[in-house]
């Protein structure tokens, strides 16, 4: 049972059908189809339909989708079945094959793309480049074979006009290593004639509208195919492709595949010959046939690398071997000419056509393979091959194409029913016989030694003198008028739909077809003049020489005679049938819905047709023989378990079988079921059905149910994962500030007895949760270190430290020199050393102010050089300005006396001013250090006193300037 597909898609898989008939069997068909979808099922057969649309169910999700799941577990779809066959070819090693069949326009060359670009998509995880190359050639190879084997007809614009056969190669690991591609029957000769409204070979179309103007010109060509015979016809037609895009993608595939530019040049300049041999017209002079044209037998010697005198000597003339051994030249008539024309033609891209199916198969072939180095080589073999054909005039090409799908439908037919055989005699089940019509004797019709038509054909291509088509349709109704699905005008002389002396009908599986014997016996004999097999073997282009190894032979070299078409052609189908026999098949069963290629348009006359003769409904009648459903006992339980109380969640029986037992008993199936050593199978639909509605039933209610199990699981989970990091994040802060600790406690375990108590020592990095406590720490340690530090100090030397401390803080580092380094005296003018000469005046005048201001102590004195007003630069000058608070500032100029002529006295004063102003009124003293120049108010105007180095000067001194002020110091 395929899933996710509700009942109003009719029913996926039509062995499910309640009655097996061509009415509902159209009915699901036609549902389907409308409802968008284009595959169903026949148990392993997929059935396609042709939506004639773009449909959006090929992308990566639906590859992913099917990749390695059971064929019941998705809708039905191409991937299904390329999924199955690749399973049982890795899993099993066995050798597999996917048959793609149906008429032109059915879909088979797009089913057979989508088969391939899955295949690739699923092999070569490890993206190996050389598993990744044979690839890339596989999926070119695709590109290249449409463009020269595929035209645009009156019923596809993309068909096929050849089948083709491709054996991948994989290795033990299931990934391509090579491959092989068999053509069949190429319509060659639509290369010279199509019926109106068709092309040519695509290939022709391409070159002419995407070369380039300098690509014709060397080819000798125009870009019109109005311009050329062969391509007149379809010149107007429109198809759905851009050819000149598409010869862009062939040159690019070409190149990917492994051609040389030489041989790429090869292809186009056989192409552009034929082109120009159709162009070529015969005249007769009255004696013989002549070639007026001879510019263009001057190009093709040119294209095709020999002499004009030997192109023109070979469509002119036949050369004879006499039974004698001499050789002599025969001239044609203008109709032989025209022939030989044409067959050169048809020849020409038949051979180029196999020349590059066996240059592709040179590239991808597996090379190297030993088997025991490499292991097992197995294979998935894809078949795409033309359809069976009715038309209005039925010829040669479709007998052959009629007789290779007989010979397909005996092998379905032979395989399926086998297939059946051998699960029933593996799982126990009693066989039984099965009606189904043998088509062996329409196949014996055609092939069988001696009586078949093909043989017929033969001997008349091998009699010699004049054995027409008609005396052939004669000796057939002579040696088949008694079999019963054969028939012609003179068997039957009341059936009209017949011409005398010109049809014949077979009863085909598929319906009856009448052929027009016409042209039969030519294109059985398939003649080609051997001057042209000659020409081409000694042209100097290494390509052509390949493809006519047969020109080597002389004129008079006695050969043995070539097979005819019809036997090439039964001997290569009857080679594939034996390959398909030895691998596990599966089937792709393709139908086109209506001839206007409408998305919408299901014409049921036209795809009942199509579906009798595909045998499609033997094919459902095969399956449902016995029983229509099987499933192993695990897959089985898996699904419907949740439909008997015995089994549902888990059953606690002893083995899946008795479980299944339980479901069929509790809704009375046993007489619809029997039961294998390993499969379930069920007689009916219904039963199955019945259990699907309801299961259909419980999956809402089992959804609700699973859906709040599983969303309290992940809450809980959730839950459970949170404790879980805090808990984590927690133990692991922890630990970081646990090894914080212990770091510092190890750095700093000797600072007691060092001499820089702890300064030089270098401090861990905190974790981010101790940044703060880090600060404080550290400030704590300073506080410590200065503690240890100032015990040290004498009590009369705190005054003096004190200062320097406010100093260091007010100057912010911004003046580098201020007498930090020196013992500072405080009261320079009471000082005898410092001033010797006035400090007896000073003493005596300081006592006097203290004993009438009662003032405590003499925090700074000194001489200076004074104007009304005050600030510090960072040089090394001695101006300082004192602020006051009415604006009225005050401007000093610190003198040095004699204890050291380059004192610096400034760093003193602010720090004396500041550590007093702290102490005494709690709050800091604003300082400010300027870079040149002061800003001072002195009576509440602003004024700028600058600094000047004046030559002669011997002490510093303030004069008066337009701004303010200027300070001359004396020069160094």
């Amino acid at each position: 049972m395929a899933e996710l597909e509700g009942f109003e898609y009719g029913k996926s898989d039509f062995v499910l059908l309640d009655e097996v008939t061509m009415e509902q069997f159209m009915d699901n068909l036609k549902l389907r189809f409308e409802k968008g979808r284009i595959y169903t099922f026949i148990g392993e057969v997929v059935v396609s339909v042709n939506p004639y649309k773009q449909m959006d169910i090929y992308r990566k999700e639906e590859i992913d989708a099917y990749r390695g799941r059971e064929l019941y577990e998705n809708p039905p779809h191409l991937f299904a079945v390329a999924d199955a066959a690749y399973k049982a070819m890795k899993r099993r090693a066995k050798d597999t094959c996917i048959v793609i069949s149906g008429e032109s326009g059915a879909g088979k060359t797009e089913a057979s793309k989508y088969i391939m670009q899955y295949i690739a998509a699923i092999t070569n995880p490890s993206q190996r480049e050389e598993v990744e190359s044979v690839k890339n050639v596989l999926l070119k190879s695709n590109c290249v074979l449409e463009a020269f084997g595929n035209a645009k007809t009156n019923r596809n614009d993309n068909s096929s006009r050849f089948g083709k056969y491709m054996d991948i190669n994989f290795n033990f690991n299931g990934d391509p290593t090579g491959g092989h591609i068999n053509n069949y029957l190429l319509e060659k000769s639509r290369v010279v004639q199509q019926q109106g409204g068709e092309r040519n070979f695509h290939s022709f179309y391409q070159l002419l509208r995407g070369g380039t103007p300098d690509m014709l010109s060397r080819l000798h060509l125009q870009s019109e195919p109005e311009a050329y015979v062969y391509t007149r016809e379809g010149a107007s037609v429109i198809t759905g492709s851009n050819d000149g895009s598409c010869h862009k993608a062939v040159l690019s595939a070409l190149k990917v595949i492994g051609f040389t530019q030489e041989e790429i040049t090869s292809i186009y300049k056989i192409i552009s010959t034929i082109l120009l041999l159709g162009n070529l017209e015969f005249e007769y002079d009255g004696e013989m046939v002549q070639l007026p044209a001879a510019d263009s037998v001057r190009h093709i010697a040119e294209l095709t690398s020999t002499d004009p005198e030997s192109v023109s000597k070979a469509l002119l003339f036949r050369t004879v071997a006499t039974g004698g051994g001499e050789v002599i030249e025969k001239g044609h008539s203008q109709q032989e000419a025209c022939f030989g024309r044409d067959a050169f033609s048809k020849a020409l891209y038949e051979r180029l056509f196999g020349w590059i199916v066996s240059r592709i198969n040179g590239v991808i072939e597996v090379k190297g393979y030993n088997p025991a180095l490499h292991g097992k080589n197995t294979v998935i073999g894809v078949l795409d091959i033309y359809g069976f054909e009715i038309f209005e005039n039925n010829s040669f090409e479709q007998f052959c194409i009629n007789y290779c799908n007989e010979k397909l439908q005996q092998l379905f037919i032979e395989l399926i029913l086998r297939q059946e055989q051998e699960e029933y005699h593996r799982e126990g089940i009693t066989w039984q016989h099965i009606d189904y019509f043998n088509n062996q004797i329409i196949v014996d019709l055609v092939e069988q030694n001696h009586k078949g038509i093909i043989s017929i054909l033969d001997e008349a291509c091998l009699t010699v003198g004049n054995v027409t088509d008609t005396i052939c349709l004669e000796s057939m109704n002579n040696k088949l008028g008694q079999h019963p699905h054969f028939t012609s005008r003179k068997l039957c002389p009341t059936d009209k739909t017949m011409e005398f002396h010109r049809d014949f009908r077979i009863r085909h599986y598929a319906g009856d077809v009448t052929y027009s014997v016409e042209g039969f016996l030519d294109k059985n004999k398939d003649p080609l003049f051997q001057d042209f097999k000659r020409l081409m073997y000694n042209s100097s282009d290494p390509v052509l020489k390949d493809m006519w190894p047969d020109g080597q032979l002389s004129i008079t070299e006695v050969t043995k005679r070539p097979l005819t078409a019809a036997t090439l052609f039964k001997n290569s189908i009857i080679a594939l049938v034996g390959k398909l026999a030895c691998k596990e098949p599966y089937y792709v069963r393709c139908i086109k819905p209506n001839e206007m290629k409408s998305p919408v348009l299901f014409d049921e006359a036209r795809c009942q047709h199509q579906v009798a003769y595909l045998g499609l409904l033997e094919n459902v009648r095969v399956r449902r023989a016995g029983f229509a459903y099987r499933q192993p006992y695990a897959r089985f339980l898996q699904r419907y378990k949740m439909t008997c109380e015995y089994t549902w969640p888990n059953h606690l029986m002893a083995t899946d079988r008795e479980a299944v037992e339980a479901i069929v008993t509790q809704h009375g199936f046993e007489e619809d079921v029997a039961y294998g050593h390993t499969k379930l199978f069920v007689r009916t639909p219904r039963s199955l059905y019945t259990l699907e509605q309801e299961r259909a039933a419980l999956i809402p209610i089992l959804v609700l149910f699973l859906q709040k199990v599983w969303r309290g699981t992940l809450a809980r989970m959730r839950c459970r994962r949170m404790r879980a990091i805090y808990t984590i994040m927690g133990c692991y802060k922890r630990c970081k500030v646990k090894g914080h600790f212990w770091e510092v406690e190890r750095r700093f375990a000797g600072v007691r007895s060092m001499e820089d108590y702890g300064k030089s020592v270098e401090w861990p990095t905190p974790p981010a949760a101790l940044a703060q406590f880090h600060a404080i720490t550290q400030h704590l340690h300073r506080r410590w270190r200065a503690r240890q530090i100032i015990k040290n100090i004498a009590p009369s030397d705190m005054p003096e430290v004190r200062a320097k401390v406010a100093a260091l803080g007010a100057l912010s580092g911004e003046r580098p020199s201020w007498g930090c380094g020196r013992a500072w005296e405080r009261d320079y003018l009471a000082n005898a050393r410092d001033a010797p000469q006035t400090s007896s005046n000073f003493s005596r005048a300081a006592k006097e102010l203290k004993g009438r201001d009662q003032y405590g102590q003499v925090l700074f004195s000194g001489f200076v050089r004074m104007v009304t007003g005050l600030s510090v630069t960072s040089g090394s000058d001695q101006m300082v300005a004192l602020h006051t608070s009415n604006q009225d500032d005050f401007l000093i100029y610190l003198q040095r006396g004699q204890l050291c002529p380059n004192q610096d006295r400034v760093g003193e004063l602010v720090g004396t001013l500041c550590d007093h102003f702290t102490r005494v009124r709690n709050t800091d003293l604003p300082v400010k250090v300027s870079q040149r120049s002061l800003s001072v108010y002195m009576s509440g105007k602003q004024k700028n006193v600058a600094m000047e180095t004046k030559p002669g000067q011997v002490t510093a001194d303030f004069r008066k300037s337009r701004g303010g002020f200027t300070l001359l110091l004396p020069a160094q």
